[in-house]
């Protein structure tokens, strides 16, 4: 006797794709973002302020709705601390590290090393939690940075200035966030994904406007007409979006599949910086990306299978 599938779960795992496959897209359109804005002459701080500005309306909204809400549950001391701490963590540290190393390397490496962040998941996890690596763990490991490696060598040889402190930069980004997935777990639970989301973003914002006060003047605001453009699409389409379409693809069809369907994301900025910033696209590039897919993807799927 056949089992039919209800029409709903269907729909809810389509709809979930796609807001994964959207919010990779979004993500993955920031680094052609600042890459096109640094042109102008724009520095990282007061790009990410005007990012940040510009999204923290809309996570405010949320936030104070999600406050309202009589079934919402209420936050203790602590879990108030914890929501400030992964928000400086994973949102603002992350976020300046990444701005400040795109100003060295490509959007296509920048987004690979990125990337990367699964991997650094599972080995602070198995540090914390004392557990060694199996053989599918450290290959995985292996593949994706030697995907790293071939990319990074590729943009040493077209000789990209400081391309080292870039990548060390982003490296360290993916780092930080890594080290707020690993912490966000068991608050997202408590609070909702949606929720929490609002509140660690504007707590990132509140920290990138205060570094922006403290080290620049309004005069500093007087930029172009297209910084300002590329700051709204930035913190539109590669902020607030992405961020509410990740939680909501993770609420349907689960963590490690919105992860897998993500893999789209260093691919896609690979083509988007060939298109619209010129970047070279080598042979070396395709190869070093589908190393690090491929390694991303066998973490990803031991995670679903465990």
């Amino acid at each position: 006797m056949s089992s039919v599938v209800p029409r709903s779960f269907v729909s809810q795992k389509i709809n979930g794709i796609v807001f994964a496959f959207i919010a990779a897209i979004g993500f993955s359109a920031k680094a052609i973002m600042v890459k096109l804005a640094y042109v102008e002459g724009v520095d990282a701080i007061t790009l990410l302020a005007l990012r940040m500005a510009f999204s923290v309306p809309f996570f405010l909204v949320v936030a104070a709705y999600s406050s309202a809400n009589k079934s919402s549950v209420s936050l203790t001391s602590k879990d108030k601390w914890v929501v400030v701490a992964l928000g400086l963590t994973g949102y603002y540290l992350a976020s300046y590290l990444d701005f400040m190393g795109l100003q060295f390397i490509s959007a296509g490496l920048e987004r690979l090393i990125l990337f990367l962040y699964p991997t650094m998941v599972v080995i602070i996890t198995m540090l914390l939690y004392k557990r060694r690596a199996g053989r599918t763990e450290l290959l995985a490991l292996f593949v994706s940075y030697a995907g790293i490696a071939l990319v990074f060598l590729h943009d040493m040889h077209v000789s990209q200035h400081d391309a080292l402190l870039g990548s060390i930069l982003v490296f360290a980004s993916a780092l930080a966030y890594a080290i707020y997935l690993v912490g966000a777990g068991q608050i997202i639970g408590k609070i909702g994904a949606t929720r929490f989301t609002a509140y660690v973003m504007t707590v990132a914002c509140a920290a990138c406007l205060l570094q922006f006060a403290v080290t620049h003047t309004l005069a500093d605001l007087k930029l172009s007409s297209r910084v300002y453009g590329l700051s709204v699409a930035m913190a539109i389409f590669s902020t607030v979006l992405p961020a509410f379409l990740l939680a909501a693809a993770m609420k349907r069809i689960g963590s490690s599949y919105t992860a897998m369907v993500g893999s789209i994301g260093p691919v896609s900025t690979i083509y988007l910086a060939y298109i619209f910033l010129g970047e070279q696209l080598s042979l070396i590039q395709i190869c070093g990306s589908v190393l690090v897919l491929i390694g991303v993807l066998m973490i990803s799927l031991k995670k679903q299978t465990n």
